[in-house]
This record gives structure tokens, sequence and C-alpha cells, in this order.
């Protein structure tokens, strides 16, 4: 079974008249991890896929997506998976590959129907793309890593990054998650915000009780959502993102837009944080 919804495009003055609802309405992805489901949400944010396949030991197939105008959704665009459960099996272009918890699978454009089994949890992400390149199954061990913050600063966190020119080629998609180390709940501080590309965080590997404050909107104008495990929100080319965790928690990141240079962001001051 497959269900899509669409997100259109939001401006920062629209979205300061928001409220809560409101914003999550426009903003967050809910319930995307179904059994037996690929529920995705296509963006109208440099036109990003967000979703999950959750084939609970059987297999879902993934090909015709009507939002995309394509006889099948990788003719015109390049895929990123996670696979957030236990070890499950992506096939496409007559490979399978077996993804263990926390391997990522690059898919370029080209590739065909795409189709999951077993017991992961796949995350899904997905963006248009302008030449075929080649699939590439990333292990954890493979993944370049970046160490950043502090246990006085409650951010000390490995960056892992998967989809990445450090690692591989795509054409616009840069995907990766980050790891707290114990005691470090903060995410992505100093904020930043890059007006170049769109991004979207994922969180998981979260207890059931436990929360994610989720900090967006422009430097001078921020909103926050409350967020839970498996859910997984937009962070538009206007808007700052990051946030705290009420207990440990890992975030998927993934982007598309203008390049693929990681490093490609503006940064905001703490004093100009309202």
């Amino acid at each position: 079974m497959l269900t899509v919804k669409t997100y259109q495009a939001v401006n920062p003055e629209y979205a300061k008249t928001l409220d809560t609802q409101g914003l999550r309405d426009n903003f967050l992805f809910e319930n995307m991890f179904a059994e037996g489901e690929i529920r995705l949400n296509y963006t109208h944010y440099d036109r990003m896929i967000v979703g999950a396949a959750v084939p609970n030991g059987g297999s879902l197939t993934l090909d015709k997506v009507a939002e995309c105008g394509t006889d099948s959704i990788l003719d015109r665009r390049e895929m990123g998976v996670v696979n957030i459960g236990e070890q499950g099996t992506v096939s496409a272009a007559g490979v399978d590959y077996v993804l263990d918890r926390g391997d990522v699978l690059y898919l370029p454009k080209g590739s065909g129907a795409v189709t999951y089994s077993g017991n992961g949890r796949f995350y899904i992400t997905s963006a248009p793309a302008h030449k075929e390149l080649v699939a590439k199954l990333v292990k954890i061990e493979d993944a370049a890593k970046l160490k950043l913050g502090a246990p006085e600063t409650a951010n000390e966190r490995t960056i892992n990054q998967f989809i990445h020119p450090l690692v591989m080629e795509s054409c616009q998609l840069i995907l990766g998650y980050t790891q707290f180390h114990g005691g470090s709940v903060w995410n992505t501080m100093p904020a930043h915000h890059h007006d170049r590309r769109m991004e979207a965080y994922c969180y998981f590997d979260m207890d059931p009780d436990s929360r994610v404050f989720h900090i967006m909107g422009k430097p001078d104008e921020t909103r926050h959502m409350v967020i839970k495990n498996e859910e997984a929100i937009i962070s538009p080319p206007w808007s700052i993102h990051c946030g705290s965790g009420t207990g440990s928690y890992t975030f998927i990141w993934a982007m598309a837009g203008d390049n693929v240079d990681y490093t490609d962001m503006d940064f905001v001051a703490m004093e100009d944080l309202r």
C-alpha cells in the first residue's frame, strides 16, 4: 500500500501567523512508519520526498508515484535509504542489498522500481537528479566522521556522513545521521540556515516517553515543535534548525538544493536568536 501527502512551500511571513497545529500541518511528517505500508511526503521544497517503508517481514515495491510525473519514481530522481530497524533487503536494478541497522543505500537515477523486504524499517529520501551515477551501500564503518561539540555545552556528537562528497558521488542529495555522546542532548548549535537548499530531520532511537523540542523559524522569530520517535520535520531554506531532547536520540539529516557542499551554511550568533 502506497500513500503520498503533498506539502506546499510556506514563506516565512506566513509561517509567523501559524499556531501550533498550523506549524505541524505544514512542516511535520507524522506516522510515516506504518507496518505493511509505504508512506511518502512530497514537498515543494527542492522537490524532496521523505517517507518510510515497513515491509514487516514481507515485501513492498515502490514504482510509480503520480506526484513525480514519471513512469517510475527513479526515472528522474535519486534516492537515499536508511535502515533504522532490523536487517532487511532493498532490491533495485536486479541487485539485492542487505542493510543492517544503520546502513545507508544510495540508488541513482534510472534504478527502476525499488523493493523493500524483511524486517527493516526503511527511511526514504529522494531528490531530482540530472545524471545517472553508481549505486552504493555504505556501512557505518565506511562513513566519514566529524566530531563536534563538548560535554560542558551538552552537544558532544559524531556526525556520520554517508551520501556525501567525502564518501561517494551524488547529484544533489546529501545524507547522514548524528549520534550524541552520553549526556549530550543539544543538536546543531550554534544554529544555522542555508538559503541555497532545504533540509529534513528524522528523529529516532528515542524512548517512547522522550521528546525533542525542535526549534525552527527565522533567527529573530523562532518557533518550536515537540517531536516524538520516528517523526521527521522540514527545514525550509529560510529556517534555522536545532533542538534539544528530554533524553538520548539520533537524527538523520538530508539536504537537497544548489550544491553538495556540506559546509555551505550561514551560522547565527547566539545573541541574534529571538
